[in-house]
């Protein structure tokens, strides 16, 4: 391929549920018991790992004739320097694709299906068997690619954290929040069981399942309102939105403002009031989360970097 010398193609996989089970079970045999046992079906397990294992040889051997590339596991993300003219793969879900965008900084992004009867693949448009043809066509930057708006959290000791789908801030466990929100003009002492703040491409996920629930409640309680068609965010929209899961006003906290969104020129700023256990985590990532504990000032905002999702 042209090119293949002086650009590497970084592919980053994941373990399947077997591999996960057979590291926590140490056996495969005791992984099947332990799945078995449980009423479920082992050999849905043995499917999927298989067709993985067969996506990955195929990924592989088209990356072999690229020449250079290297191989990491999602879980080395946060620790892995990707370079600026890299170019990255990810084999697996659409979950594996968001973990991997918010660690690149524009970088094209190619999202590979390992099994399109398993999975709708949103966010992976190639097969392994597509990878041969397009990987040449991004060597030569002549490809099309979709701009995904990021989330940034920004904590006044500089420390960052990214979200491609959303951020939850809040306790670790189910307990109760409590922070000082700001935003705009507005700027009041809430307790609640965390916030989310959704990017364009996070509003089809966690985001619509808190607003149909607040119009499923709504509506349980009969308060008339004209119920509104809840309504995705495009991937590049140029805001965020944030809603305040289960507020609880009281003596000393407030609810008035529990759903908004977040501009380049209205960020919203939260202050802990936790002594231990407060958290800011990124599309599901727990293990990878900044500390948000008392007198923490976190600012929540559109990024300054854009993800580069090659279609």
């Amino acid at each position: 391929m042209v090119g293949s010398a002086d650009r590497k193609v970084v592919l980053v996989t994941r373990q399947t549920r077997l591999e996960e089970l057979v590291a926590r079970f140490h056996t495969i045999a005791q992984a099947k018991f332990y799945v078995e046992h449980s009423g479920a079906d082992f050999s849905d397990y043995e499917r999927e790992h298989g067709s993985y294992l067969n996506a990955k040889q195929v990924t592989l051997g088209t990356l072999q004739t690229h020449g250079r590339y290297q191989a990491v596991d999602r879980s080395f993300l946060p620790n892995f320097l990707f370079g600026k003219n890299d170019i990255v793969v990810a084999l697996g879900q659409d979950g594996l694709v968001a973990n991997t965008m918010k660690y690149l900084q524009g970088q094209p992004l190619l999202g590979v299906n390992p099994e399109p009867a398993r999975y709708d693949g949103i966010l992976l448009p190639f097969e392994p068997h597509d990878l041969s043809k397009i990987l040449g066509d991004v060597l030569l930057d002549r490809y099309t690619a979709k701009d995904v708006t990021m989330a940034k959290a920004a904590l006044a000791n500089g420390q960052e954290l990214y979200a491609v789908n959303d951020f939850f801030i809040g306790p670790k466990s189910h307990t109760s929040a409590r922070y000082e929100l700001h935003i705009g003009d507005t700027k009041e002492v809430q307790s609640s069981s965390g916030l989310i703040v959704s990017t364009g491409l996070g509003s089809t996920a966690w985001m619509k399942s808190i607003v149909t629930g607040a119009l499923q409640i709504a509506a349980a309680y009969q308060i008339k309102m004209a119920m509104p068609v809840y309504a995705p965010k495009p991937w590049n929209a140029k805001e965020l939105t944030f809603a305040v899961r289960e507020p609880f006003p009281n003596r000393q906290s407030s609810a008035t403002v529990v759903f908004g969104n977040i501009t380049r020129r209205h960020p919203l700023k939260l202050t802990s009031l936790m002594p231990a256990n407060g958290v800011i985590f990124s599309d599901g990532i727990e293990q990878d989360y900044l500390e948000f504990n008392s007198g923490v000032l976190a600012s929540i905002e559109v990024a300054e970097r854009k993800g580069n999702l090659v279609t």
